[in-house]
């Protein structure tokens, strides 16, 4: 089997570099270990807990003990299914902050700035939010689908009422030009369905003649005399290579993408030779870097019994599921990530390092709701830690899952940001607008008040947002710790590229589908030798007092 270009993984990269190859008439070959994406519990956006708890549609990750957590393992959800992290991600939409992208470029990813990004999100987007297109922010005939939801209940509605009178910010498109302040949320949701990767991207690129996807386990990249030719796999218990007449591009998840590089001998000369493995190429950036968001979910009991929690039984999902499965509405259409924020911590940040989802139900990640009854939670946490974690191999044998040590909370100042989280969101929800809904805090609760308290329940309960990045970054070619250029092309290797969120150089403010898809798109335009999009000139908003005051 071969085709001018081998993409490894059906992710939200991968998927958008087949889409645009396969429309530029190239042959494709699409690599994905995991199975089908048919089914409610990826379709039905209601049911997000569910398949990123499946072992048919998650690789089943974990990170090492975390030190500074207590020493607990941390799962680490990805996608092993068509349309990869997408499929069981809780599809929310956020581009980035305009400062994100800039400081990409400052960091040698030339070409990455917000003005040169800017139109690669709106050519990837059919915005459904309003009548933003007009101002230049956003896009409206991409693939994929961008909506909002209804907002019908009425915590929706005092969550941003009540940031507006602790004196935030609202904004009414965070996507566009004002990412700061609290407005409505936006997701990957179309019709009452879960929009993938593999909705928008990979459907219509699987139409074409010259477009096909295989299942198959990726063993390693074939590199002969410098260059990728092919791909190692392992199908029906059989190996054999499929072979890239141009180029081989990883876009296999910031997880997995360095572990291909690794046993395909790329990275750390002495880790490599540790496991037996020929080095091809000394990078030791390869898996280092790897950057993530931690959060806690701040709880409250409701006075009302208007959250979701009615719903919360065998009947009441059985309702939920029946009125989706039949018509495509109602509370199985929604993520119920309807509303949230991005403030700033404190006076002398530029763009906010803080971001909420509101939830109208006190439930964890798992589905697991809280004992209290009625209630809802914010999800909140800081957005620029400065920790910095590694993927390595736990050995050569590809089938063995990769060391991830995150070393969250290494870092002093991580402290004292979730601290002020914890604080300012006390202070929200202590707003006139949730007078009628809040009964108590339900956790960390009205006896966690001091430093030591908080840090205490932050060790315990802080959980992943899983927004796992940076671990095959882009920079100048001579920077020692960069692993891919401003192109993705990997430095040292001809003909092997990356694309998915192992490039980013710093994470990005928000959920990463959406920078990840963009990285797709963008890196398509490289690899096809293309001019670039011409750069958008439309100004982002800032906060004229960011250097005096906190809001």
């Amino acid at each position: 089997m071969e085709a001018d270009y081998v993409v490894v993984g059906a992710g939200s990269g991968g998927c958008a570099m087949a889409y645009r190859l396969a429309e530029a008439g190239k042959r494709v070959i699409v690599i994905e270990h995991g199975g089908t994406d048919a089914g409610p519990f990826i379709q039905m956006p209601g049911a997000l807990s569910y398949p990123m708890n499946m072992g048919i549609y998650d690789w089943g990750y974990q990170s090492e003990p975390e030190a500074h957590l207590g020493n607990r393992r941390l799962v680490t959800p990805r996608g092993k299914v068509i349309g990869g992290s997408s499929s069981i991600n809780g599809m929310v939409f956020v581009r980035g902050h305009a400062r994100d992208f800039d400081h990409w470029a400052e960091a040698g990813a030339a070409g990455w700035s917000y003005a040169d990004v800017l139109p690669y999100f709106k050519r990837m987007e059919t915005w459904h939010g309003g009548n933003g297109a007009a101002n230049g922010f956003r896009g409206t005939s991409g693939p994929l689908h961008v909506t909002r939801g209804p907002r019908a209940n009425p915590l929706f509605h005092a969550f941003v009422e009540a940031g507006r009178e602790a004196g935030y910010e609202v904004t009414d498109d965070y996507n566009g030009e004002k990412q700061e302040g609290f407005g409505p949320m936006e997701a990957t949701i179309f019709k009452g369905r879960r929009w993938s990767a593999a909705n928008a991207y990979l459907r219509p690129a699987l139409k074409r003649e010259n477009c096909t996807i295989v299942r198959a386990l990726a063993l390693k990249v074939v590199i002969r005399d410098g260059r990728a030719v092919g791909v190692e796999v392992e199908r029906g218990g059989k190996v054999e290579v499929i072979g890239a007449r141009a180029e081989v591009i990883l876009a296999a998840s910031s997880i997995n993408t360095p572990k291909l590089l690794m046993l395909s001998g790329i990275g750390a000369a002495a880790h490599l030779a540790e496991h037996g493995i020929g080095v091809v190429a000394d990078r030791p950036g390869v898996g280092a870097n790897l950057q993530d968001h931690l959060e806690i979910y701040m709880q409250y009991a409701s006075k009302k019994p208007i959250t979701l929690y009615k719903y919360w039984n065998l009947m009441g999902k059985a309702m939920v599921g029946a009125q989706w499965l039949f018509t495509g509405t109602g509370l199985g259409a929604s993520n119920q990530f309807e509303s949230c924020a991005f403030i700033r911590s404190d006076k002398g940040v530029d763009y906010p390092d803080i971001q909420y989802h509101f939830l109208p139900i006190a439930v964890r990640y798992d589905g697991k709701a809280a004992a209290e009854g009625h209630g809802f939670q914010a999800h909140v946490g800081p957005m620029r830690s400065k920790s910095r974690g590694a993927v390595t191999l736990a050995s050569a044998d590809p089938k063995a899952a990769p060391l991830i040590r995150f070393n969250y909370m290494s870092h002093p100042d991580d402290w004292a940001e979730f601290r002020k989280c914890v604080r300012l969101t006390r202070e929200i929800f202590a707003q006139e607008a949730f007078k009628p809904f809040v009964k108590h805090e339900i956790q960390p609760g009205a006896g966690c008040g001091t430093d030591a308290e908080i840090d205490s329940f932050i060790r315990e309960h802080a959980e992943s947002a899983y927004h796992p990045c940076g671990t095959a970054r882009m920079g100048r070619r001579d920077d020692p710790m960069a692993v891919v250029d401003p192109e993705c092309r990997v430095i040292g290797v001809d003909g092997l590229r990356v694309a998915d969120s192992s490039v980013f150089p710093r994470i990005t403010n928000g959920n990463l589908n959406a920078p990840s898809i963009m990285v797709g798109e963008k890196a398509a335009d490289h690899v096809l030798g293309r001019g670039m999009l011409a750069p958008a000139n439309s100004e982002p908003w800032m906060s004229p007092r960011w250097s005096v005051a906190q809001r």
